[in-house]
């Protein structure tokens, strides 16, 4: 079967531990040494680490004191935000030099489309590197990039050279690379997913690409569609400078861990309160209430109601979020609670990827 792969020029570009090499950069002492960017304390968790943290393990979204204790010598900074945001800022200056088709994913992140650019130049490997040096001399920190036809293949090659380096996947180099891709490597296959597919017998994507489309839908729902066709090199989807959120919510991590329901729906209150400030901000509404519940020995549970309407205030959202935590007996104490709203009405119906066309050309200069 011949699959239509539109040929773009697509650059990811990410910034390498951003969080803390903005604080080693401010203040000169810390270079060098192993930090992480967030609380330390017995409910702290880490925001971000250092690469010299990193090699003790220590991971953003690990609990203070579990980092601390993989890295005796760890120091602890409270995060800047608006420090990360301002210099977040002068990063995208630098994208904008090039293209005004910028998408980005986080502060540190981002996706460019410079199959048409600013400078007239034809090679994106050229473009990702006159980028990074731009950015290295306007703020002092270092980024890596990915270079191919695609999102998808951009963002895995990203993390190839980390930190400080770049990776081209030329047109005619995508079907061997994706072939020889440790499946955990493929972008939207975590933990889970990946345990799944080992059991059965998925390794690597030559491994996925030998599994049918029936098998995969089966197997994963309407995942399965995804992981075929970007097995295959296609990924229809556009960089979207104006990124339309697929979720919005608030949660809280409580200071004691929360055993009584009582005290729950209390702290609930003010979460869907948050929530329903932060949805009339956007102007959004949605039809899919998660709650999510952290436990004391950090099990995660979600549980989730989609209503036949859209909703946006508090009310309704408590409600639901009520029914759900009600749904089933807790396993244990609680430290973190949190809610969301998913199904919005900004969502727009999906572009399914061609299933037969013209062959993929392989003479793209890069």
């Amino acid at each position: 079967m011949e699959l239509d792969i539109p040929l773009r020029k697509i650059i990811h570009v990410d910034m390498d531990a951003f969080y803390a090499s903005v604080e080693q950069r401010d203040n000169p002492e810390l270079k060098g040494k192993p930090i992480a960017v967030g609380g330390g304390s017995k409910r702290g968790v880490v925001s971000a680490a250092s690469y010299e943290a990193r090699k003790f393990g220590v991971r953003s979204a690990m609990a203070g004191y579990i980092a601390k204790r993989n890295c005796p010598d760890l120091i602890f900074v409270r995060p800047r935000f608006d420090r990360y945001k301002e210099i977040s800022h002068q990063i995208r200056e630098v994208f904008f030099e090039y293209t005004d088709l910028v998408e980005p994913l986080s502060l540190d992140e981002a996706y460019l489309d410079v199959t048409q650019n600013k400078k007239g130049n034809p090679s994106a490997t050229l473009i990702a590197k006159e980028i990074r040096k731009k950015i290295l001399e306007k703020t002092g920190l270092t980024s890596s990039a990915g270079i191919s036809i695609n999102k998808f293949i951009a963002k895995v090659a990203s993390d190839i050279n980390k930190p400080n380096g770049q990776k081209t996947v030329n047109p005619e180099e995508v079907i061997p690379f994706l072939e020889e891709l440790d499946i955990r490597k493929f972008y939207g296959v975590g933990k889970v997913t990946a345990e799944k597919m080992y059991k059965l017998g998925i390794f690597i994507g030559k491994d996925l690409k030998q599994k049918s489309l029936e098998f995969l839908d089966q197997q994963f729902g309407k995942s399965g569609r995804y992981y075929y066709y970007v097995v295959r090199g296609v990924h229809n989807s556009e960089v979207k400078p104006h990124r339309i959120p697929k979720s919005v919510g608030a949660e809280r991590t409580f200071s004691e861990n929360l055993s009584s329901e009582v005290f729950m729906l209390e702290k609930l209150d003010h979460i869907a309160t948050e929530l329903e400030r932060r949805l009339a901000q956007s102007k959004i509404a949605g039809k899919t209430i998660t709650l999510k519940i952290k436990y004391s020995d950090f099990t995660l549970q979600t549980r989730s109601k989609t209503l036949p309407y859209f909703v946006a205030k508090k009310s309704l959202i408590l409600e639901t979020a009520r029914e759900l935590l009600y749904q089933s007996e807790l396993q244990n104490s609680v430290r973190l609670l949190g809610i969301s709203l998913a199904n919005l009405n900004t969502e727009s119906k999906k572009e399914e990827p061609k299933k037969e066309s013209v062959q993929v050309q392989l003479k793209f200069d890069f």
